[in-house]
């Protein structure tokens, strides 16, 4: 095999490989800027950066969700969480760092406003805001850089809204690269200074199954991203979901509700739990509403829910001991009169709804079945 060095003094290889004179001393192959499997295993890299563990990584985050469903509110938690050192969520530990909030879509008065609504009288020092900044085909990434190398410690950016940086689109560049690319740079800012970028986006109308493809736009934007965040509500509990899926950020679903009286954004535990919870007192109360058994039918057709979901629930509180069972299907909560009967007469329903035989009295002579 020839060395480079071989190559270079071969004018034929040259020749072959389509290179001018001019560029033989200048050109080197791509394969000499690669890395082998070798030499990458005995390297050492930092560790990824989390600016808020769990949610925000260093990279670019994309974070979508429908118009006033409260984005920059959690976006502005976000900023001044991470500039004062305070937990996210008032939960989650984070290390302070120096944020740049584009508010892009907003005037000085608001924020200030928005401040004061949040009861904060001394914003932290560390956060900067901005209402104008150049677009990404005008210098926004040099703005960037110059930021990063002007404070102490730079982690987040926000970028509120995307649309307000995008550049237009190039010649025949279709619907996907321009998506594509309106995000790469920002990503590859973000990586090179170890930051967290976060760009706030809209998502579509129309639902969809998976919260990736209800983002406005093509898959180019979700393409590029580190990270995508999306906030939905959750039209059977009045909470919103956040779901976040990334790279470096292990995929989940948190519950989270906005709360008017501070103007923040409060998290709720693993969307899962919460769920499972609200559902399971929605069952409860409806069960509590009736002086009889109720059927899988009879509660799924009150809260308007799917029979094998709710079948799935009652089964779950059943064994948790949070319902009784009356009869093979029928289901009562614990202080209803029909169960607080049982227990007056001393007889306990087993699993299958049959009175529990252990607690019968062998010498009653109504028997077995004078019993039923």
């Amino acid at each position: 095999m020839k060395s480079w060095t071989d190559i270079e003094r071969d004018s034929a290889e040259y020749d072959a490989m389509g290179m001018t004179s001019e560029s033989r001393t200048e050109v080197r192959p791509a394969y000499m800027r690669a890395i082998s499997a070798a030499a990458l295993m005995a390297k050492t890299f930092d560790p990824v950066n989390y600016v808020v563990p769990g949610l925000l990584a260093e990279g670019a985050t994309l974070f979508a969700g429908k118009p006033k469903i409260g984005k920059s509110w959690l976006a502005y938690d976000f900023a001044i969480a991470v500039a004062s050192g305070s937990p996210v969520f008032g939960s989650i530990p984070i290390t302070q760092g120096d944020v740049l909030y584009l508010a892009l879509e907003d005037s000085e008065r608001r924020l200030k406003g928005r401040m004061l609504k949040k009861g904060i009288r001394h914003a932290p020092a560390r956060l900067t805001l901005a209402t104008e900044w150049p677009g990404l085909d005008d210098g926004c990434i040099t703005e960037l850089v110059a930021w990063a190398a002007a404070v102490d410690r730079p982690s987040l950016v926000i970028v509120d809204v995307l649309k307000m940086v995008r550049g237009a689109s190039k010649g025949n560049e279709s619907l996907y690269d321009a998506d594509y690319r309106a995000l790469t740079g920002l990503a590859a800012f973000a990586r090179r200074h170890g930051i967290a970028v976060m760009v706030v986006h809209h998502t579509r109308k129309m639902e969809a199954d998976d919260p990736l493809e209800s983002i406005s736009g093509t898959n180019g934007l979700t393409g590029a991203a580190d990270t995508v965040m999306v906030l939905k509500r959750d039209s059977g509990t009045g909470h919103c979901i956040l779901y976040v899926r990334g790279r470096d950020v292990e995929e989940s679903e948190k519950a989270v509700r906005f709360k008017p009286d501070t103007a923040t954004w409060e998290l709720l535990g693993a969307a899962e739990d919460v769920g499972r919870t609200n559902e399971r007192q929605a069952i409860l109360e409806v069960l509590r509403k009736h002086d009889k058994p109720l059927t899988v039918r009879d509660i799924s057709d009150v809260l308007g829910r799917s029979y094998d979901a709710t079948r799935k629930t009652l089964a779950r509180m059943w064994d948790a001991g949070e319902v009784h069972k009356e009869g093979r299907g029928t289901y009562t909560c614990p202080m209803c009169p029909v169960v607080l009967n049982a227990h007056q007469t001393g007889h306990r329903t087993d699993r299958t709804g049959d009175i529990n035989k252990e607690e019968l009295d062998p010498f009653d002579p109504r028997g077995w079945e004078g019993a039923r």
